[in-house]
């Protein structure tokens, strides 16, 4: 890092059911690859990466939440200063979908009632042609809602934890939403 180049932390909290794929996503983009099999995240893991975008030095604090009901009373301290989320549900199940609205329920609840930039994701397009699954504009659609319920853009993004399919680029749109409401807001310290 040069000695005149910005540097920020974001804080970004992964939401979403158990088993759609969060913690898979999260070990994609630290190039830790996939690992078959589930193994549920009791409570939250969390982890940082740095990176270069638009020529600043990000550091990701990421928050992998828990998405069993259980660990509700648990989750409700991670989303405290959340800078931003990836909302994200499994294409091949509906009710991860039918889900969301109550994601982003406790999402806004536990930040101070501050709604923050949101990425959608609908992860495993890679079981598509092989188990049914929700189409792609089911979940353009809901991000379209989603934006004019925010103010702001939501984005949709289709990723495949398995194969890597859109992970970075799910983090860098975050990235870039995140510094829009910033700027948007006039948030900048």
């Amino acid at each position: 890092m040069s000695s005149h180049q910005k540097s920020t932390v974001y804080k970004v909290v992964l939401l979403g059911d158990g088993a759609v794929g969060k913690t898979s996503i999260r070990q994609q983009y630290l190039g830790k690859g996939f690992k078959e099999g589930y193994s549920m995240t009791i409570g939250a893991d969390f982890c940082v990466k740095r990176v270069e975008l638009s020529n600043i030095i990000i550091t990701f604090q990421i928050w992998d939440l828990a998405g069993q009901q259980r660990f509700d009373v648990v989750r409700e301290v991670y989303y405290r200063g959340s800078s931003g989320a990836l909302l994200i549900f499994d294409v091949s199940n509906p009710g991860s979908f039918e889900n969301l609205p109550a994601w982003l329920n406790e999402l806004t609840k536990n930040n101070y009632d501050r709604i923050v930039p949101i990425v959608l994701i609908g992860n495993k397009t890679d079981l598509r042609g092989t188990a049914p699954c929700l189409p792609k504009e089911a979940g353009q659609q809901y991000a379209a809602a989603l934006s004019q319920w925010t103010g702001f853009d939501v984005p949709y993004l289709e990723t495949s934890a398995k194969s890597g399919l859109n992970v970075e680029e799910a983090f860098g749109l975050l990235s870039k939403q995140i510094e829009l409401f910033l700027d948007k807001y006039q948030l900048r310290g």
